[in-house]
Formats: C-alpha cells, structure tokens, sequence
C-alpha cells in the first residue's frame, strides 16, 4: 500500500469514528442504557461512519494515524474540545505507537496453538474486559470513554489474534469451521469489541475513545502473537526491543493525559418536545 492510500485508509477511518460517535449521541436511549446499540443501525449517519471505517481498516499501525485525523473532525461533527491536554495527549500516544511498530512486526510461530494457551489467553482477555467495564461504569465523561475503549480494545485485539487461526480453517469446509472454537471466539470479540467502543462514544468525548482502543488493539494483537502463536518479532536485538518498551511507555502517557479530556460543550443528546399544559 502505498504512502497516498494509507493516509486515505486513516481518513475514512476517522471521519468514519466521528459519524459513529455522532450517530451513538443522537438516539433516544441514554449513555447507560443499552438499547442504543440496537437504535444506531437505524441511524444513516452511524451506518455511514460503519462503512468508512470498514473501507479505512488497514493495518493497525496506520489506523492510528486516524487519531490525529479525527480531532479536527470531531471538533467540527461533535463538538469536541481540542486543547492542550488532548494534542499532547493523541501526539504522544502517536509517537508511542510509532515506536513499538518500529520494533518490528510479529512472524511466523504455529498457527494452530494449543488449547491450553488460548483458554489460557481468553480468560486473562476477558477477566480484564470484566474489571475495565465495572470499573468504567463507575466514571464518566473522559475516565469512562477511555476504560470502555480499552476494554474494547482487548476485544478487537483478540479477535485480530484469532483470526490467524480463522483464516487457516476457512477452506475445511462448514461443518468442520461450524466445530471449531475460532469461529465463536471470533464473533464474541467482535461484538465485545463492538459494544464497548460504541459505549466509549457514546460518552461523548473522543479522544481518549479513540486513542485506548486504538492502542490497544495493536498492543493486544502483538502480545498474543508472541504468546499465544509463538511468533517472533522480525527485527532482534536489544535496542529494537527497548524501542517497544519506550513506545508502550510513551503511548501510556499519552493516554492518560487524554483520561483529563474536557468533554464537548453542547450534547448531541436528542431532546423531548415537553408536553403542551392541560
């Protein structure tokens, strides 16, 4: 892909979460009441956000570039507040998702891990989704979007994990993908992933939204390769693995800068016409 279409691929991901984020804050149902995951797909605008943000999904480490996209677009569609905290904030958690990739990309290991380690792999995944959600629910404003979006993040990034193994069982035909536990790990992240990212939107501040999950996933998906599929980082030696640990490190600052987010000024929050006096 070249340096044209990756920058395109980052834009339609990012307008793409903004449309979404706008289409979460106008249904009926409020920020803690689930029932707006069922109202945003008779929303035009969300379902607009859901198609570009399926044609910008790319590699991961591009998708990030998509943060620092979306602010000015979030500022403009959904009225976020673009200051000091949240620049710092997405610029470091850039900077810090640069670094890791530039570490060098998880290859080869075994494509049909054993049962032990992914039991092993999904039950840590999920016990941590668990705690972020409860945890989450008892914030608001720039702390919940950015528990929620790491929650989701662990979701997505599972998934991304799974879907090495998925893929490998495609041509084995229905009954033999239909016996597998892949395909059903694989729907569960999604829609895990699914549902905590449209509820850190729905919060109504994007950056950390974004930014959690964004770093998140790539994170998840990276540790699992390793640990799950015994794969191996392409570049070796001491100076690209310490290039891993500072941008986790920098990328964990820039999210917690972006926990501080100052939330939008106005509500996309639709409102009721009161009832005419008797």
């Amino acid at each position: 892909m070249g340096p044209a279409l990756a920058v395109l691929a980052a834009f339609l991901f990012a307008i793409g979460t903004v449309l979404q984020q706008k289409g979460t804050l106008s249904t009926e149902a409020g920020e803690n009441d689930p029932r707006f995951l069922v109202q945003i797909l008779r929303r035009p605008v969300w379902l607009v956000g859901a198609a570009m943000m399926a044609s910008g999904f790319v590699v991961q480490s591009l998708v990030a570039l998509s943060l620092v996209i979306a602010l000015p677009l979030g500022a403009i569609l959904t009225d976020q507040h673009i200051g000091r905290r949240e620049l710092l904030g997405a610029g470091l958690t850039l900077v810090g998702i640069i670094f890791f990739v530039s570490a060098g990309q998880p290859q080869g290991g075994n494509p049909h891990p054993g049962a032990a380690a992914w039991w092993t792999a999904v039950l840590v995944i999920y016990a941590l989704v668990i705690v972020l959600f409860f945890v989450g629910a008892r914030f608001s404003g720039a702390a919940k979007a950015l528990t929620y979006g790491a929650a989701a993040g662990l979701g997505y990034g599972l998934q991304a994990a799974v879907t090495k193994t998925f893929v490998t069982e495609v041509g084995s035909g229905i009954l033999a993908l239909l016996s597998s536990w892949s395909i059903y790990v694989l729907i569960l992240s999604a829609l895990t992933g699914f549902a905590l990212q449209q509820s850190s939107l729905k919060t109504g501040v994007l950056a950390p939204a974004m930014a959690s999950a964004n770093s998140v996933s790539l994170f998840t998906s990276v540790i699992l390769g390793i640990a799950v599929y015994d794969e191996m980082i392409s570049k070796s030696g001491a100076g690209h693995t310490s290039s891993a640990f500072i941008g986790l490190a920098i990328a964990l600052v820039g999210i917690a800068l972006l926990a501080g987010s100052a939330e939008p000024e106005t509500s996309e929050q639709p409102t009721t016409n009161p009832s005419p006096a008797t």
